[in-house]
């Protein structure tokens, strides 16, 4: 098993160092293409040791492969506006391969279909709860099964239907990880509502949405990037070309037992580092030293906190759950170093949040999404740090917070000259607020401190250990921190009833 962790880690921080290299080389620069090789470099060294599925590995290998490739032959850079969806153009292809190949899958998803206009009660309440902001700040594209996100409520729809386990399993995992199409729920009900449509108009609207990108996912993204102005290359291209491409991976692993959960998942959430976390919006956030320190601090957490616990680990979720909490715990400390807290910074979203749904009614549905991952983050990092405080009750004792009884090591943020040194960035005699300050910008883009590179590259690892478990969306209570700090909304989480 040493092997085997040793190789997750490994794997993971060389996605995730690929990134912050290339960025900090490249923060001043103009975003292109050909910058992001070293992340396409890294991911294709990995490997499948003997316990592994080689099919799951190289869904994840030959997407990023692909995905390079194909973005290099039809564009040379990304608008800021377009790299958001960059990693939704993967499932749409996939999804459409699977029905292809199965006919009896694509049967089930055309009984789905039906089931959403049937379902027309379900929609309307939850489309009308996500546009007046009931359930305070969501994830709409939510990897778990929080209250408001898709996932949620086609998990509701998949429960009282007579298909497949493992067909429902794969629709749910294709709206969750998998995000088929960038579409979340609720959106074309909030934009008819204010363009003057009845609410059963625009539910009527909201369910034409849902059907489209189960019926037809590739053109469904198409027209949802027509609509959203997507001017960087021919999306329509990019998606038949990758269709094509993958064709082959996707048999494959079809043909080794691969649960379709994990065929829509693991391609998706890999090849974001392509365009989006290496691109012109990250060089921009970057270009500021305090973003960046922080980025690269919270790196070096993670990576020692992972390799001084090698002989430690039990499982390899105990490898995946340190890597997330060692970084929890670092962008923790540093709010506290600037005397905020996680409960302080929740009740601000919080608040905000409220506000910004009477200021914006047609706000994007995915508007507070990186929010939410955000609190959540640093809600976790609060109480581990909470916890280690109390064990050690004096200021003279070095603060260890522990994730699963295992250590986190905070000295990369410790020994970081530019986190360390405040004042050198705003007016040197009131330096309380700079790191806090940074931290606020990432809380619209924590994708490099929560980390998405590790998280993709190790969940692949363990998805290709037990091809045939469903590895997304996760089946567990995520402690929310809006709603463990905030809002009384558990009772509308549908974790334990996930198909």
């Amino acid at each position: 098993m040493k092997e085997l962790y040793e190789k997750m880690i490994n794997e993971s921080m060389a996605a995730q160092n690929a990134d912050i290299a290339v960025i900090s080389e490249n923060r001043y620069n103009d975003f292109k293409i050909a910058d992001a090789k070293p992340y396409a470099d890294a991911v294709s060294n990995m490997k499948a040791l003997d316990t592994q599925a080689e099919s799951v590995i190289d869904l994840h290998k030959e997407s990023v492969k692909n995905h390079f490739e194909i973005l290099s032959s039809i564009t040379d850079t990304l608008e800021c506006e377009d790299d958001p969806f960059i990693e939704h153009f993967q499932t749409p292809p996939i999804l459409e391969i699977l029905c292809e190949e199965d006919g009896e899958f694509a049967d089930s998803v055309d009984e789905f279909i039906k089931a959403i206009a049937d379902s027309e009660a379900l929609i309307a309440k939850e489309s009308i709860r996500r546009y007046g902001g009931f359930y305070g700040p969501t994830c709409v594209v939510d990897f778990a099964l929080m209250p408001g996100s898709t996932s949620n409520v086609v998990n509701q729809i998949l429960t009282k239907m007579d298909i497949p386990v493992h067909h429902k399993q794969a629709i749910l995992s294709a709206k969750s990880w998998g995000m088929n199409t960038s579409y979340g729920i609720g959106d074309a009900f909030a934009n008819a509502i204010e363009d003057g449509f009845t609410a059963a108009q625009a539910t009527e609207k909201e369910i034409e949405t849902l059907q489209l990108i189960y019926k037809t996912p590739v053109e469904g993204q198409g027209i949802l990037m027509d609509d959203a102005n997507h001017s960087s290359f021919d999306v329509r291209d990019y998606m038949g070309k990758y269709k094509k491409a993958m064709r082959s991976v996707v048999k494959a692993a079809m043909d080794d037992g691969v649960h379709y959960g994990n065929i829509v998942t693991v391609p998706a959430y890999c090849v974001g580092d392509i365009g989006h976390h290496i691109g012109q919006s990250t060089y921009n956030m970057c270009k500021d030293d305090v973003t960046m320190a922080v980025i690269q601090a919270t790196a070096g957490v993670i990576e020692n906190s992972l390799r001084n616990n090698l002989d430690k680990f039990k499982s390899p979720f105990d490898v995946l759950k340190l890597s997330t909490g060692s970084s929890a715990c670092a962008t923790e400390l540093l709010f506290e170093l600037d005397s905020f807290t996680a409960p302080m910074v929740v009740d601000l979203l919080n608040k905000r949040f409220h506000n910004f749904v009477q200021q914006n009614p047609k706000r994007g549905a995915a508007a507070e999404l990186h929010n939410c991952d955000f609190m959540d983050m640093i809600y976790r990092g609060f109480n581990a740090l909470s916890n280690a405080r109390k064990v050690s009750s004096a200021p003279a004792l070095e603060l260890v917070p522990r994730i699963r009884g295992l250590e986190v090591d905070l000295t990369s943020i410790a020994e970081n000259e530019v986190l360390m040194n405040p004042q050198k960035y705003t007016y040197p005699a009131c330096a309380i607020t700079v790191r806090f300050s940074s931290l606020m910008r990432l809380a619209d883009y924590p994708c490099l401190l929560t980390s998405e590179p590790i998280t993709a590259t190790m969940m692949t690892n363990i998805i290709a250990l037990d091809k045939e478990t469903p590895g997304s969306p996760v089946r567990g209570c995520k402690q929310c921190a809006s709603a463990s700090l905030a809002d009384v909304k558990h009772q509308y989480c549908q974790w334990r009833e996930a198909v």
